[in-house]
């Protein structure tokens, strides 16, 4: 009983604690930027009054609060998909890139910008925006990829064996990537490179509303997820016994995490090490991993964090924004190391 109430007053302290974090953070990015706008002019314009500049409201409402909105929803998808991954595996190194989903949506953008030394990409300009092209060559990517493992999970019943095709998968399409920058023009490379460099700030104002739909859609459904992911904690067999249908379960965790990692790919770049660390981070906070408050620290954590990346990218103002996965192996790696040598006495799955 004493253990129960203490949990809940963890989660509480927990949750307390990250929603302060998002708030600063979230008030962060509005007042910091390459242009500074004063405080009161932001409140102001917050409130529904005028600017003194029209350039002020271009930048707040065209620039920083869609960024903060993308990273929130973007960190929480990530996180989300690696905690899916990290329990149907079984696997607590498991993250969104592990299944070659993230990597098929490069290599979509790739045949964009690169094949044909670039022709591609200017036919699809000429009809679309560049930037319509490169999310349609992810979507495309990504799916294929995700159909593949679809396909090979109706005949494929270790969770391992299609673990392993996914990197399988993965390196293939590293390498068709390779190919493809191998053959391409100078330009084509340098335009691929800095949108695999990731950033949250591609998403206007138009495009919010479809990107912000699909996120929610996506983490509404892993939350619904949260029994059978509960179920298989305690192993195949007894989620079986529980009647959990584990190829069932297994599909809609793909077809989840999937769509999650497509979207978040084709608007933000890959970007690296969030769903890796975040999973791990939130369990740390509550030392549990049931399901049932595990999964929204997660998502508040994976907002949290990336929030945090997105204020320090854009802290040297003089230099530029500093690419996102600049940032976040410099963040992961020192916890992916904690989490390597104390594995033993960390309890994820219990």
């Amino acid at each position: 009983m004493n253990n129960k109430k203490n949990n809940s007053i963890r989660l509480i302290i927990v949750s307390a604690i990250l929603t302060a974090l998002l708030l600063l953070l979230s008030a962060g990015n509005l007042l910091i930027g390459s242009v500074h706008i004063p405080t009161d002019e932001i409140i102001s314009m917050l409130s529904g009054y005028q600017a003194s500049s029209p350039v002020m409201e271009i930048i707040l409402f065209e620039s920083r609060i869609p960024t903060i909105i993308t990273a929130v929803l973007c960190g929480a998808a990530l996180a989300v998909c690696g905690l899916l991954l990290q329990t149907a595996f079984n696997n607590p190194l498991a993250d969104p890139s592990i299944l070659g989903v993230s990597t098929g949506a490069s290599l979509g953008v790739a045949v964009i910008m690169l094949l044909g030394g670039g022709y591609l990409g200017g036919a699809f300009d000429s009809v679309l925006s560049g930037y319509i092209s490169t999310l349609a060559g992810a979507f495309a990517g990504a799916m294929t990829v995700l159909a593949l493992l679809l396909l090979f999970s109706t005949f494929i019943k270790s969770a391992t064996m299609l673990l392993i095709i996914g990197i399988m998968v993965s390196y293939l399409a590293s390498s068709l990537i390779s190919l493809l920058n191998f053959f391409a023009t100078e330009e084509g490379v340098h335009s691929f490179v800095i949108w695999g460099m990731g950033n949250f700030s591609g998403v206007t104002s138009e495009q919010l509303p479809v990107f912000s739909i699909i996120i929610s859609i996506g983490l509404i459904l892993a939350l619904l997820l949260v029994k059978p992911l509960n179920a298989l904690l305690l192993g195949t067999r007894y989620a079986e016994n529980l009647g959990v249908n584990i190829k069932s379960t297994r599909n809609t965790l793909l077809l989840v995490t999937g769509i999650l990692t497509a979207v978040t790919t084709a608007f933000c770049g890959p970007i690296s090490f969030l769903g890796l660390i975040v999973p791990h981070i939130a369990r740390l906070l509550l030392n549990t991993s049931n399901h049932n408050t595990l999964l929204p620290i997660t998502m508040l954590t994976g907002a949290v964090m990336a929030l945090f990346c997105t204020l320090i990218s854009i802290l040297p103002v003089s230099i530029g924004i500093i690419p996102i996965n600049a940032i976040t192996p410099i963040i992961g790696v020192p916890i992916i190391l904690y989490i390597i040598i104390n594995r033993r006495k960390l309890q994820y799955f219990n």
